[in-house]
Order: C-alpha cells, then sequence, then structure tokens
C-alpha cells in the first residue's frame, strides 16, 4: 500500500496490511465481530434501561464509531453527549489527563453511560467517572470497545466490554495514531504483535 503525504492511505479489499507513520499494522478484529459485539451491548442497555432515557456520554475523539453505532442500534429512546479527553500521544500515554471539552449536560438523577474507545492504565476513565459521580446521576455506567486488563492501572471495572485484548498497540474503527486511521472499518495490530479475532 502507498502512503499519501499525510502519512496513511487507503485499502484496496484484498489488503492484508496497512502502514501508517512507517509502522506495519495487520488485521485483528473484523468490522464483522465489531458489529455483532455493538448490536449485543446496545441491546442489553436497552434491556437495562427501558423506561429511562439513558444520557449516552461519547468520549471524543476514538470513541465516536462505537458510540454512534450503539446510538443508533439501541430500541429505547436515549440523548447523546460529547466529551474530549487527551491522554495519548503517539504510541504512548502522557500518564495525565487533559479535558478539551467537558460535558454541559445537567446529569443528576439520570441514568449515564459512558461510552469509550479504549480502556488500558484507566486512569482517563477513572478520572472521568469521579467528575460524573460528584454530579450526582441515578447511575453511571462505562462501555468500552476494548479492555485491556493487563495494562490496568486504577480501579475500573467497565460495565459492558466489547473485546477484552492483550496490551498491544491498535489502530482503526476510531483508534488512531498521531490523528490517522481512525476512519478504518476494521481494527489492527502491530504486525508482530497478535493474531486476528
Amino acid at each position: 500500500m502507498k502512503q499519501d503525504e499525510a502519512g496513511g492511505g487507503t485499502l484496496s479489499p484484498a489488503q492484508t496490511t496497512v502502514t501508517y507513520n512507517g509502522l506495519t499494522f495487520v488485521p485483528f478484529i473484523s468490522r464483522q465481530a465489531i458489529s455483532e459485539r455493538v448490536n449485543e451491548i446496545a441491546a442489553s442497555l436497552s434491556r437495562r434501561f427501558e423506561g429511562s432515557v439513558p444520557l449516552i456520554v461519547c468520549v471524543l475523539n476514538g470513541a465516536f464509531p462505537f458510540a454512534a453505532d450503539i446510538f443508533r442500534s439501541l430500541t429505547i429512546d436515549a440523548e447523546i453527549a460529547f466529551v474530549r479527553l487527551k491522554s495519548y500521544d503517539g504510541m504512548s500515554s502522557t500518564g495525565s489527563v487533559k479535558q478539551l471539552q467537558g460535558l454541559n449536560e445537567e446529569i443528576e438523577g439520570r441514568d449515564v453511560v459512558i461510552v469509550e474507545d479504549i480502556i488500558d492504565t484507566g486512569r482517563t476513565m477513572a478520572g472521568l467517572l469521579k467528575d460524573l459521580a460528584s454530579r450526582s446521576p441515578r447511575s453511571l455506567s462505562v462501555a468500552t470497545l476494548l479492555f485491556k486488563p493487563d495494562a490496568l492501572q486504577a480501579e475500573v471495572n467497565p460495565d459492558y466490554v466489547g473485546f477484552e485484548i492483550p496490551s498491544k498497540f491498535i489502530i482503526g474503527y476510531g483508534l488512531d495514531l498521531d490523528g490517522l486511521a481512525r476512519n478504518l472499518p476494521d481494527i489492527w495490530v502491530l504486525h508482530e504483535e497478535c493474531q486476528a479475532v
């Protein structure tokens, strides 16, 4: 695959690798597997919050595709809002969480579901949970597409997990490398790191 000038590229139907910033990635989790888990999580949320109108809080930018797919798959009424946090620089966590866009909605007495793309150290989610819990929601749940329990450094136990994965660097379906690769429909892993799901 040829890279464009920004360092990314497009994937042909038969392609088995993608390259970003000089790193080669191979398929890890297929779009079909993602879609099946999205439907299962949305069905669980719909059952749990039947009779309620939960607020789905999407953590930008990475969780946007996952949150949008869950939101469209719900069979109950729901609202959606967005927060934007930053804790990564390239392939590494910075160790600190910067809130770039906070939650403006009133959540006291409401059922709130945070939708995240990935929980690894858990520090980002722990900080967000503490902040939102202080605003007295009726319930506070976490749905994450990916969970790396081996990397966990904070007491975070997501209520809904799409896929539990080893501590590897991945891209696609919202996950990026310096802003690139978020629009890939599948999830990819560094070539030397993991087998496909």
